[in-house]
């Protein structure tokens, strides 16, 4: 008699994954660590002030805050009514049927393949760069590890991941705490004032650029309902960690970023942002802190830098899973492990993404911090503007066929549409920003047309090939088990 460990495909998206087993802490703690908090602080903080506004950027990760904690309104009401863990795919799917709603999922996937790849560059490069008086490795075989290890806890069940997320969040939070608290225990530079936050300052320097770049800390935060299928109490977690991460994230970006301004006095922080970005973080810990605290700062931000890939490939993973259901991604994928209850084949293939898309870059001798992490993280910035405009637009539209549910105005309409007027502005600013979001006119054209192109293809796709029936599937399944375990 044979067994088999890992070939389960269950008929519904989500069914078959380990329920119950996530709590609003564990959601939270994943959303969160995919933002990379330290990563923002020491690596897109510097680079926001040196190309946005100065001094003023740290307010535009509160207005980002507001956009979104609008767009988290109509999301999490929505999601009440839909039982699969699809997240934004989902919900244009069930406003505008099944060939828009494969077009969002398959944005979605370029979104967060992108995002996670640029982080990987960009890990490789820090691993590359801090163990180099030790041993010559290329930042590609730091990337290469890296991607086997992630892959390794994607593969096991999800709870082994979430401690693991939780541990290093902990430590990379503390950190930019401690710099928070003695920055205003010594009263700053210059004193404590609250300049970040006037209108000068808020709308000096490039204001676009910098709520362009604000937006980009925030991505991660939407992918809470990914993960209802394994929620405790779905009605109630999801909505609330989806809150709680937005408010969290926010209030943290705002309040770390004033501090570096205070750290460094208005008058002199974009001068020092703009000549030494890399370091900033690091030397504000030394100079408040002492000369202990910028080395724990370099490991920290590798962990946060770990945190994140291997948070979005969670999310990844679920994505593809969920999906391949809708027939949008090959059967197999579908397939949850019996013993991590995992969608360890989903694992595999993420996995394998990031291992080809390495190698590739390798071979064709790509930077990874001014190419890779530049190039990829800004085209997760400009995908992920589209998404969110295409739920808000499919919010208001479902809703509108829904009159007799219980759903306030605020909830259904106004609360949406605010955030499609937040988000149509914020992409506004990137598309006028191309060139400096992407560093080259050509690349800035080429990841432009790589949104529309592949969300065609996703369109097609579901066109030329439906869905499965589940019953059909459900006896396909029945007869797999059968004969697995004969």
């Amino acid at each position: 008699m044979s067994t088999t460990t890992a070939t389960t495909a269950p008929a519904t998206p989500g069914q078959g994954l380990k329920s119950g087993s996530l709590t609003t802490a564990s959601i939270v703690f994943m959303v969160i660590a995919a933002a990379a908090p330290l990563t923002v602080i020491g690596g897109a903080l510097p680079i926001g002030m040196s190309i946005g506004n100065g001094p003023g950027y740290p307010a535009m990760y509160a207005l980002g805050a507001v956009i979104l904690i609008l767009f988290s309104v109509g999301l999490t009401t929505m999601s009440r009514f839909i039982d699969e863990p699809g997240a934004f795919y989902s919900y244009v799917e069930t406003a505008f049927g099944r060939r828009l709603g494969m077009g969002t999922a398959y944005l979605a996937l370029l979104t967060y393949t992108a995002i996670q790849f640029a982080v990987y560059g960009f890990l490789g490069a820090q691993l590359s760069s801090l163990i180099a008086p030790l041993v010559d490795i290329p930042w590609w075989g730091y990337s290469l590890a890296v991607a086997g290890v992630v892959g390794y806890l994607g593969y096991r069940n999800i709870e082994l991941s979430s401690k693991a997320l939780g541990i290093l969040l902990i430590a990379e939070i503390a950190i930019v705490v401690l710099i928070d608290v003695f920055v205003t225990g010594k009263g700053g530079a210059e004193g404590l004032n609250a300049d970040p936050f006037l209108p000068e300052n808020m709308f000096s320097g490039s204001m676009g650029i910098g709520l362009m770049m604000a937006m980009a800390g925030f991505i991660g935060f939407e992918a809470t309902t990914v993960f209802r299928s394994e929620a405790k109490d779905p009605d109630r977690t999801i909505p609330r960690a989806t809150y709680i991460s937005v408010a969290v994230i926010g209030i943290f970006y705002t309040v770390s970023g004033w501090a570096v301004v205070q750290a460094w006095g208005t008058d002199n922080v974009l001068a020092e942002a703009t000549k030494d970005p890399d370091n900033m973080i690091a030397n504000t810990a030394e100079n408040y802190l002492g000369s202990w605290a910028g080395p724990v700062v370099d490991v920290l931000l590798l962990t946060s830098l770990f945190a994140c890939v291997l948070s979005f490939h969670n999310v990844l993973t679920r994505y593809q899973h969920a999906i391949s259901h809708k027939r949008g991604l090959p059967r197999a994928l579908r397939a949850v492990h019996l013993t991590h209850r995992s969608p360890h084949m989903s694992s595999i293939v993420q996995t394998s993404t990031i291992l080809l898309l390495t190698v590739v870059c390798a071979v064709i001798e790509l930077d990874p911090v001014a190419e890779i992490f530049t190039w990829f993280s800004g085209l997760a910035t400009f995908t992920i503007v589209i998404l969110m405009l295409l739920v808000s637009v499919a919010v208001v539209a479902w809703f509108r066929t829904r009159s007799d549910l219980p759903v306030s105005v605020w909830k259904r309409l106004i609360a949406p549409v605010l955030s499609f007027l937040g988000l149509g502005t914020a992409l506004f600013f990137i598309m006028t920003n191309f060139t400096v979001l992407f560093g080259s006119a050509s690349v800035a054209w080429v990841m432009a047309v790589s949104a529309p192109v592949v969300f065609l293809l996703g369109t097609v796709f579901a066109t030329f090939v439906p869905e499965y029936d589940d019953k059909v599937i459900t006896r396909d399944m029945a007869r797999r088990m059968a004969r697995d375990q004969s």
